[in-house]
């Protein structure tokens, strides 16, 4: 039943043989030094792009560096060479490969003044928060991406698939958080691009594996490879759930700060709450009204046992007016 459903999705007289396979991800394979020469200018030229996309938030931009972006050729290569039993320097281009976009990213940090908010810029916010959700478009990613490298005749989705899949543009973040001294941004931004690259090596190989690309046709890894695998789900793993939780967590407490400001506002003609949101441990809460607001301390009242002790409120209206209201336990 497997075999028929591998023949549906990979048919034989579609499917690429494992010279064609090495010949396109192995760049020290065949005339290796126009292969690397090509790598190397696109990935740079790939970088220059993202980092002006990240510094203006042009999305349009960094959608563009995408497309361009060669780093997914050496990381399917790792895949690859995992399932052959096969050294290749795929890591090592990786690797070598994520410095320079990091070090272009950094670069261009000096556009940016020291005031400058980091998290304001969709493209840096967007990218410093990876969740589990990240981790599964990864591996759908990387499953398409696998698939449509072997077969021959489905070529044409691979630019949908670099755009689908981030490489390039969160380790251009991680340099520009790290221009500016923003470390904790900048682990966000890293661990997006280790859960990408998780995603497409470990979809790549359980791709390669069931089509038979494997060393004399053995569809298991080597111990060494099922390790680093397992090391780097875990290095991913952890801050996803960790950082999924905070936000779910964050979520909640915000949808029952709206309610409990929902009611302290009900006795108020015309007032109403207009946003609620959790910044650096502090809920924001923004109202719209005309007239005067109850007293803060009912509000912070109502929250208790609802959110976390110890939190501060601060009501912000419209016309720029900013109320501390408290502490909530307190």
């Amino acid at each position: 039943m497997l075999s028929a459903l591998l023949e549906r999705i990979v048919p034989a007289s579609q499917r690429r043989t494992v010279d064609e396979m090495v010949q396109d991800l192995d760049l020290s394979a065949g005339d290796s030094r126009a292969k690397r020469s090509a790598f190397w200018t696109m990935l740079t030229l790939s970088a220059v792009i993202a980092s002006g996309g990240v510094i203006t938030d042009s999305t349009a931009t960094v959608i563009g560096a995408m497309i361009i972006a060669p780093l997914a050729t050496p990381i399917m290569g790792i895949a690859l060479g995992s399932v052959q039993r096969r050294r290749t320097r795929s890591v090592s281009v990786v690797v070598l490969g994520c410095l320079l976009v990091i070090g272009v990213g950094l670069l261009f940090s000096v556009a940016l003044p020291d005031s400058y908010d980091l998290l304001s810029n969709s493209q840096v916010s967007g990218r410093t928060s990876p969740g589990l959700m990240d981790l599964v478009s990864a591996i759908a990613t990387g499953l398409a991406g696998a698939l449509a490298m072997s077969r021959r005749d489905v070529a044409a989705v691979l630019p949908g698939v670099a755009i689908a899949i981030s490489l390039v543009p969160p380790l251009v973040v991680v340099g520009v958080c790290l221009g500016h001294l923003a470390f904790w941004p900048a682990a966000g931004a890293l661990v997006l691009f280790l859960s990408n690259l998780f995603g497409l090596v470990s979809a790549g190989m359980a791709v390669f594996a069931a089509v038979g690309y494997g060393a004399g046709g053995a569809r298991r890894t080597a111990r060494r490879t099922r390790f680093a695998m397992a090391l780097l789900f875990t290095v991913v793993f952890v801050p996803l759930v960790g950082n999924t939780t905070v936000t779910l967590l964050v979520d909640l407490w915000t949808a029952r700060a709206r309610e409990a400001a929902d009611t302290w506002l009900a006795d108020v003609p015309g007032a109403s709450v207009t946003r609620v949101d959790m910044v650096s441990r502090t809920i924001h809460v923004h109202v719209r009204a005309s007239g005067d607001l109850p007293p803060a301390d009912e509000l912070t009242e109502r929250l208790d046992g609802r959110v976390p002790q110890g939190v501060p409120v601060v009501v912000q209206t419209t016309s720029g007016q900013r109320i501390d209201a408290g502490v909530v336990g307190e």
